[in-house]
């Protein structure tokens, strides 16, 4: 038996996606022989060559052209001729091209360049690496932009074909577009899928699909295994069906694949494994659709799974660890974390320690079922990760490290005297004293990200978040105070979130700010999911819920609720006084001047936050 396992375009440029890693080392130790793609790097890998450019530029010379476009194809040459060096400094290859991007003289600027941010604002004088790789990335942009626009409409270097699935009720749109002539980078795509099949000459072909822009490169995939290995079976799972999927009753996706699972892949690949080889019956797989006699078929046996201490460690054999590149897309300083630099990406544990917040999806598996392994078999784990690729950083992927075992991760990892750095999720509670900060300082945290959210503590109490805004301020100056960078999540348009309370918490974002106790920031839109408290009782919550099931995708949900005001309008302001207050400024500028429409003045004291943190 032989699997292929492919992440295909695009997630992350920077480092692998984790799925892939985790099932082969799994599946590996089951005695499986398990091969592994990064469709997507392989696939930027190509592009982003001067042959591949040079021949869009070609097939594109009497194309008639935008503004923008025709700017960039009088810089063809250039592009063709700068673009593999850029590629080559991104991946820290060739450094000494820093300065020459950074003084701005190598490069063509196209329309990316024409809303640059101030990069001495965002990188001082002396950060040349820094300013080179944001100006670089703006480069590669340019050139996805081009391609985009003339050759292959789905291609971005992050979000492949992403507006195909993201909210699709019906899979009508993207039927329509997996069946139309495949573009120029998805010919790409499909040589490179064929050449490993080739060298794999696997039974079953697995697609991780974790985000909507995955999907139509898998199903582009899987209609191009059907028609050219019809013997392999074809698999889907990730993120995205465990989400969307999870209510399907449109069977035409089945053109495509043979399986869809749920939840996570170990067991269900692991029973499909058997039932191919004869092994097992169809009444024994695991959290997946499936099709017989034409009839769309859920397995059920939803609560079998292997326990997280069982999984193993990931395997990165076969990932091209060299090809990855590391891109500054925004001067946000966390953002630069996820999109820069070869991070070893793991799970410390599975699933959340809280898991009861009302906007979060905690009736799904990955959220509700918690399981914690020992502090020795994570750091085991990372040991191990690190011999194989050579990095020493690693991204805990968990929704939210758990502080006790943090704690003794860090001890052990002091104790084995290893040289890491890393990072992740948090909730900002109780046990983010001085001295346990301390300690994760000492371990190699570097930063860690957790949600403020709404910060008004009668929103944080309706939504069951289980902080408050001054346990938060504590646990943020104590993390600051040791050197390790804060990130938190805020949001706006909760149900019953009434104006003033927006203003308030923008005013308290404005104080953290100021006292230096976070560094970086980023508000969004909230969403209601259809599993999450607030999606599956949205009147505990002040809305109503509408709309019904869908036969395609069925996440997000529709609901209603008279907030009052422009939610767009307070996104935008949000978000702009939030970017000056990464950048210190605006600190002096009273927050409701932020807004282009009229917005209650707030009524939280000027030394709220201060006085918090004098008595710490």
């Amino acid at each position: 038996m032989r699997l292929l396992l492919v992440t295909p375009p695009l997630t992350q440029l920077n480092t692998p996606y984790p799925a892939t890693t985790v099932l082969k080392g799994f599946l590996g130790a089951k005695g499986i022989d398990v091969c592994q793609l990064d469709l997507g790097i392989e696939l930027v890998d190509k592009v982003l060559t001067s042959e591949f450019l040079s021949d869009v530029f070609y097939r594109t010379t009497d194309l008639k052209k935008s503004k923008n476009l025709t700017r960039i194809f009088s810089e063809k040459d250039r592009y063709v001729a700068c673009v593999e060096p850029v590629v080559r400094f991104l991946r820290g290859q060739e450094q000494t091209l820093a300065a020459r991007i950074a003084n701005r003289s190598l490069l063509p600027e196209g329309p990316r360049f024409d809303n640059l941010a101030d990069v001495e604002w965002a990188f001082g004088v002396s950060g040349t690496a820094d300013k080179a790789r944001y100006l670089a990335t703006l480069f590669l942009e340019d050139i996805s932009d081009y391609i985009r626009e003339t050759v292959s409409p789905h291609f971005d270097l992050v979000r492949y074909a992403e507006h195909l699935a993201a909210f699709a009720p019906s899979f009508d749109g993207l039927e329509a577009e997996i069946e139309a002539q495949p573009s120029v980078t998805d010919c790409l795509m499909l040589d490179i899928l064929k050449k490993r099949v080739e060298e794999c000459n696997p039974d079953i072909v697995g697609f991780s699909v974790p985000f909507p822009g995955c999907l139509y490169a898998a199903l582009r995939c899987g209609k191009f295994l059907k028609e050219n290995f019809s013997e392999v079976k074809i698999v889907l799972g990730g993120g995205f069906p465990n989400t969307e999927l999870r209510n399907l009753k449109d069977s035409r996706i089945f053109k495509y694949v043979d399986f869809i699972t749920l939840d996570d892949g170990e067991l269900p690949l692991l029973r499909i494994c058997e039932l191919v080889t004869g092994r097992c019956e169809e009444n024994s797989l695991v959290r997946t659709y499936y099709l017989k006699d034409n009839e769309l078929v859920y397995s059920g046996n939803d609560s079998d799974n292997i326990p997280f201490r069982e999984i193993g460690t990931p395997d990165f054999e076969g990932l091209p660890m060299e090809k990855y590149i590391s891109m500054t897309e925004v001067t946000n300083p966390m953002h630069k974390l996820w999109s820069c630099g070869l991070w070893n990406k793991m799970v410390m544990a599975h699933g959340c320690y809280w898991a009861k917040c009302a906007f979060c999806d905690v009736s799904l598996d990955y959220i509700c079922r918690y399981e914690a392994p020992t502090a020795t078999m994570v750091v085991d784990r990372m040991e191990a990760i690190m011999k194989q690729t050579g990095q020493t950083g690693f991204h805990f992927t968990d929704e939210a490290m758990p502080p006790n075992l943090l704690r003794k991760v860090s001890e052990e990892i002091l104790r084995r005297n290893l040289v890491v750095s890393f990072w992740g999720n948090i909730r900002f509670d109780k046990s983010y004293t001085q001295e346990f900060c301390d300690l994760l300082a000492q371990a190699g945290c570097v930063a860690v990200s957790g949600g403020l959210e709404v910060a008004s503590d009668r929103i944080l109490k309706l939504m069951n978040k289980g902080v408050s805004i001054s346990q938060t301020t504590e646990a943020a100056f104590n993390l600051t105070s040791a050197g390790i960078m804060v990130h938190t999540y805020l949001m706006y348009g909760f149900p019953t979130e009434t104006l003033k309370e927006s203003v308030n918490a923008l005013e308290v974002v404005r104080q953290m700010f100021e006292a230096g106790i976070v560094q970086s920031a980023f508000w969004h839109r909230y969403a209601m999911t259809a599993h999450s408290p607030s999606g599956q009782a949205p009147e505990l919550y002040g809305a109503k819920r509408s709309g019904g099931c869908n036969q395609f995708c069925n996440n997000e949900v529709d609901f209603e609720y008279d907030f009052g005001y422009d939610l767009e309008a307070l996104g935008a302001g949000l978000n702009h006084a939030t970017l000056n207050y990464m950048h210190d400024l605006g600190f002096d500028i009273p927050v409701f001047r932020w807004f282009d429409f009229r917005v209650p003045k707030p009524d939280v004291a000027k030394d709220y936050v201060q006085k918090i943190i004098s008595k710490l």
